[in-house]
């Protein structure tokens, strides 16, 4: 189970990066097209941890724009 597991968390590593619109949108389809409703997905420990922080975040206004955090990022990349 393990290896689903970290087949999982590659892939929302990889999803989170990807910029472009319609790749995202067909990824959408596709995800949609497959999976059934009724299965119940098992999140990992640490999944549950991190959407505890992001409510916790959303609850308390910790929150920043995709452009600025854009921004943010870029002016990290060029301090390397």
């Amino acid at each position: 189970m393990a290896t689903v597991d970290k087949l999982r968390n590659g892939l929302i590593d990889k999803i989170i990066s990807i910029k472009n619109k319609d790749f995202l949108e067909a990824l959408d389809k596709l995800i949609s097209s497959s999976s059934s409703e009724s299965e119940i997905v098992d999140l990992t420990k640490e999944q549950k941890i991190m959407l505890e922080m992001s409510e916790e975040d959303i609850q308390s206004g910790n929150l920043i724009s995709q452009e600025a955090m854009d921004k943010r990022n870029l002016e990290w990349l060029n301090e390397m």
